[in-house]
């Protein structure tokens, strides 16, 4: 059943079209930080290991409130590998080594990279699709990544 929500099915498809991107990049940084997690090596070991687990357990939270945005609104939610390499717009690929700083530095550029991507579609969102409320959600969104992103930013200080 089509939600009755006071925007057109239209701008609905297009809102939920974009949260599949942002579902995907939040899925890709999950995994480069579950990467991380994994393979961190070095004598900082123990606590970037800790770092990156309460890193990725953020993004799971993350990814599960996007996709039930995106239901809410009443599209599914992308949920295959394949679907998320095509939409994501971060590489999977990492380009560091396997000790703190190299793993640090990746993901903070992907967190950049997520946080320019929602604040670019903040006014999209309300002004041009007129989903305010979706607009609000990507702003707490945005901000939860900015605290991510300074987080792993002073480890580089």
């Amino acid at each position: 059943m089509e939600p009755k929500i006071g925007i057109t099915p239209e701008n609905l498809a297009k809102v939920a079209h974009a949260l599949n991107g942002v579902l995907a990049d939040e899925f890709v940084l999950y995994t480069k930080t579950r990467n991380a997690h994994w393979n961190i090596e070095g004598p900082d070991f123990h606590s970037k290991h800790l770092f990156f687990e309460s890193q990725y357990n953020k993004l799971d939270e993350i990814m599960d409130s996007v996709a039930e945005r995106i239901r809410s609104l009443g599209h599914y939610a992308p949920a295959t590998l394949k679907s998320f390499l095509q939409l994501t717009h971060l590489s999977e690929q990492l380009h560091e080594k396997n000790d703190g700083d190299g793993f640090i530095r990746e993901l903070l550029n992907d967190h950049e990279s997520l946080i320019i991507r929602l604040r670019e579609n903040i006014n999209y969102f309300a002004n041009d699709l007129h989903d305010a409320g979706t607009s609000d959600y990507i702003t707490g969104l945005m901000e939860t990544h900015e605290k991510m992103a300074w987080m792993l930013r002073s480890h580089l200080r």
